[in-house]
């Protein structure tokens, strides 16, 4: 540990020291032990089930409970369940093949816990987002910290509850505050850092891990397309979309974010979107099932980017009437037709229930819009076209994709999840996720007899034979 932080009076500081102590007294722990703090995981989340429900919705003023039973609870049971089926196996040493320059020994590839993992936690899916890389780092037997974020007071306070019936702090301890302990906590010497939040914070956070070299996983986002093929019928293809724009009101790193169409179908998909949101949505912005915006600061955000395209002379269509409950900061979606390139909306995330249309006359220039853009978290893609499949999933690059769906691709228990570029690097969720967070190590393990004598000094035949034998 670095010398400058070693004198730091710090509680964060004093708490990572507590936690890598109490690691290096147990650097390895069973496959037992693990499956046991996952399955007393399981149990705490279960039972804590309402009380996230209640305080997500405290928290965002109005959260229907089925998105936070669908999208932030469910995704763990189902994690922890397949995590511990797979354990096992994960842990075990992969046997490798030394090759006739080793021969004879035998080649073994262990994997070991990092240590300590920092896991930086974002607002939109606060259960979902601390729980799940916990999990990965419970299973590689590492010790966790976790900064949850401060505009979930309500949440982070059943969280706490919750982590503290399972563990003690020195093998999961729970960090609260602002912008100021978010930047302390970045800057902490962890083994390793996962941070989910926008691309700018991202960039900040892996400067500070920069300082120690501590390796990142950074779950970003982006501007996630959802490409509509000639071939679909709209009302197919809206029918999948809209789920994945409405679910959490569009606050999904992963919810699409703009739309390519077909030129002259503009009009056709905006009345099919107001049709399929009334029959999802029938009482509107009334519905429970429609959260809402999570704060004031992040309404009038959007809002303001909404009066701004007005005034760039976009076309603005709401999914219903009234759009919006400004004392409630609810806010329908709105359908955007015509905005100028270097609006906001068309140069930052939106994370809300705006969503631009742009139309293209040709596969092509849709496919080149995407390329010429920063990489985005997600892609989709409405088409039952397998040649048009084919070419999108070849050209076009992202950190997953959904043909034909939206946001489902995220529940994979067995497929990496992870950004490309400015939405993200490294990888969680399934095996992927346990490589991450373990430190790969070569262990090669030789007799009495080993085959290195061929190859010392002094230099002489039996070098240039095996030379002339090896370099064939």
């Amino acid at each position: 540990m670095d010398q400058a932080y070693s004198t730091m009076p710090d509680p964060l500081l004093s708490q990572l020291e507590s936690q890598r102590s109490a690691f290096l007294a147990r650097p390895l722990p069973s496959h037992g032990e693990r499956s046991a703090a996952l399955a007393s995981l399981k149990r705490a989340l279960l039972r804590e089930r309402a009380a996230l429900c209640d305080a997500l919705a405290a928290d965002y003023g109005r959260r229907s409970p089925y998105d936070t039973l669908i999208a932030d609870l469910l995704p763990c049971i189902r994690q922890i369940g397949y995590t511990r089926r797979h354990l096992k196996r994960w842990m075990a040493p992969s046997r490798r093949r030394p090759g006739l320059l080793l021969h004879p020994a035998s080649l073994r590839v262990h994997y070991q816990p990092l240590g300590v993992v920092g896991i930086m936690v974002p607002w939109n899916f606060p259960v979902m987002l601390a729980i799940g890389p916990l999990i990965t780092a419970l299973a590689a037997g590492n010790r966790a910290m976790l900064k949850l974020s401060e505009f979930t007071p309500a949440t982070n306070a059943v969280l706490r509850r919750l982590l503290a019936s399972c563990f003690t702090e020195e093998e999961v301890a729970v960090v609260e505050g602002g912008p100021e302990v978010a930047a302390r906590f970045s800057a902490l010497p962890f083994d390793h850092l996962f941070f989910t939040g926008s691309t700018a914070i991202g960039r900040q956070v892996m400067a500070a891990a920069s300082q120690h070299l501590t390796p990142v996983t950074l779950e970003l986002g982006g501007k996630s397309p959802c490409l509509i093929a000639p071939d679909i019928p709209l009302e197919f293809a809206i029918d999948r979309l809209l789920y994945g724009k409405c679910l959490n009101a569009g606050q999904i790193c992963v919810a699409p974010d703009y739309v390519l169409l077909p030129r002259g179908q503009e009009e056709a998909f905006a009345t099919a979107f107001q049709r399929a949101f009334a029959r999802r949505y029938p009482k509107g912005l009334a519905s429970a099932d429609f959260t809402s915006v999570v704060s004031a600061a992040h309404y009038h955000r959007l809002t303001g980017w909404l009066a701004q395209a007005s005034a760039d002379g976009a076309r603005v269509i709401p999914a219903c009437e009234p759009a919006r409950d400004d004392a409630a900061h609810r806010l329908a979606p709105h359908l955007l037709w015509g905005l100028p390139e270097q609006s906001p909306v068309m140069q930052q995330e939106i994370f809300g229930p705006l969503l631009p249309l742009i139309a293209y006359d040709s596969l092509d220039e849709a496919l080149a819009y995407i390329r010429a853009r920063p990489r985005p978290l997600a892609c989709y893609l409405m088409s039952l076209d397998a040649a048009v499949q084919a070419r999108v999933i070849k050209e076009v690059h992202a950190g997953g994709m959904a043909i034909n769906d939206t946001v489902f691709q995220v529940a994979a228990d067995d497929a990496p999840f992870g950004g490309i570029g400015p939405s993200g690097m490294g990888h969680y969720h399934g095996h992927e996720g346990f490589l991450t967070l373990s430190k790969a190590k070569t262990v090669l393990r030789r007799g009495r007899w080993s085959s290195g004598a061929l190859i010392q000094p002094p230099y002489g035949w039996r070098q240039r034979l095996l030379l002339w034998l090896l370099l064939r």
